[in-house]
């Protein structure tokens, strides 16, 4: 490989690199607040939207989600429950550390507006298997 291309090659790596881990997310968080509040916890919330036929992932929260649901329509999977669908306009409340995960319905979009109530120190949200 010439020199010049070597160069070339090599400026567009990271282009390449930014563009697939921009197409990989399929989640947009849009931050709104986080208040230390109660004690010993922090009250986080944001606006999170799935694109269709997709999922936000199996994961838990070390304390309290409670989620409104703005725009679409969302399949929620919780452990221990049956899958429900919820449309705008519903609510849903997940206790602390339940794997849970939320999906698009095909061909559509969902928005929530989400309030997380969790352990100072912690992460937001955990994978989980």
């Amino acid at each position: 490989m010439s020199k010049k291309a070597l160069v070339i090659a090599a400026a567009a790596v990271p282009i390449i690199a930014i563009s697939a881990i921009a197409q990989q997310s399929p989640i947009k968080r849009t931050p709104l607040q986080n208040n230390e509040f109660p004690p010993g916890f922090n009250t986080v919330t944001a606006i999170v939207e799935v694109s269709p036929g997709n999922c936000a992932g199996r994961h838990t929260h070390p304390g309290l989600e409670t989620s409104y649901v703005m725009d679409g329509a969302i399949l929620l999977k919780v452990a221990g429950q049956p899958d429900r669908t919820l449309k705008a306009g519903e609510s849903l409340s997940i206790p602390a550390n339940t794997p849970h995960d939320a999906c698009t319905i095909p061909g559509e979009t969902f928005k929530i507006l989400a309030v997380y109530v969790v352990e100072k120190g912690k992460p937001l949200a955990t994978p989980a298997p």
